[in-house]
């Protein structure tokens, strides 16, 4: 087998994915051949119950295919089965996920929620600050560092999952409706850091979006139906887990949140 070239950094083959047997099955995914290459930005786009978000979970190994052969960042990581045991790790060090809603934990400031991926990929506290100080100045918001989420607004809260998605410095990075809680101008900011901070690192970007006011920003639009993608989505000429003891929340913060 020939290696993959370097910049393909997302491969899918004939994946299928199925939930339910008999008369209640559903096929979520059929035959799914896609190609992501590094600094792609690539939104995903379909009617309710297409297959968008099932797609974005097989990539992210959230979701076990059916069958189907998927590589990530060069390496074979499902073939009818995981080849990784360890696909906790394999999340760690591949992909960044940054939700429609930034998932930040209520009892960690800003520079704690960055800093908590970071020791779970296996670096020491200081490390994980430093680089989580990092992220954030970068992201221009690091006068907020000590804020905890409620006390953020809309757009310095997105800008925080962002750091804690590039914290370990993944290829590849899925986002699920990274903007549709935002308004027209901190929705084109996002995405605008999204897209350098991938061309960056070197990574792709694969979002699920409804989102019209930043369809200008993708390289390319993939459009699913009942689970299929549009012939020629592979075009590239197309047209458009447990926390670290120490984070844990005492039973007051946990009763508070």
């Amino acid at each position: 087998m020939q290696p993959l070239a370097p910049d393909r950094v997302v491969l899918l083959e004939r994946i299928a994915k199925h939930f339910g047997e008999g008369e209640a099955r559903v096929n979520a995914l059929s035959e799914i051949d896609l190609e992501v290459r590094s600094g792609e930005v690539v939104a995903l786009l379909g009617p309710s119950g297409s297959g968008k978000t099932t797609l974005l979970n097989v990539i992210g190994c959230i979701v076990e295919p059916a069958s189907g052969r998927m590589h990530l960042d060069g390496e074979l990581v499902y073939d009818g089965r995981w080849l990784r045991g360890d696909l906790r790790r394999l999340r760690l060090e591949k992909i960044g996920f940054v939700f429609q809603f930034h998932n930040l934990l209520p009892f960690l400031d800003a520079t704690e929620n960055v800093a908590v991926a970071v020791e779970l990929a296996g670096h020491s506290p200081d490390a994980a600050r430093r680089r989580a100080i990092e992220l954030l100045d970068h992201l221009e918001v690091s006068h907020r560092r000590d804020a905890l989420p409620a006390r953020l607004s809309g757009g310095e809260a997105q800008r925080v999952a962002i750091a804690r998605a590039l914290a370990n410095g993944p290829r590849i990075i899925l986002a699920d409706e990274p903007t549709a809680a935002l308004d027209s101008k901190r929705a084109g900011i996002v995405m605008d850091l999204l897209r350098r901070l991938a061309a960056e690192q070197d990574a792709c970007i694969i979002a699920v979006t409804h989102d019209e006011k930043i369809f200008d920003r993708f390289d390319r639009i993939i459009h699913l139906r009942d689970g299929r993608l549009d012939s020629g989505a592979n075009g590239h000429d197309a047209p458009q887990p447990a926390l670290p003891s120490r984070f844990a929340p005492s039973p007051k913060d946990a009763a508070r949140a």
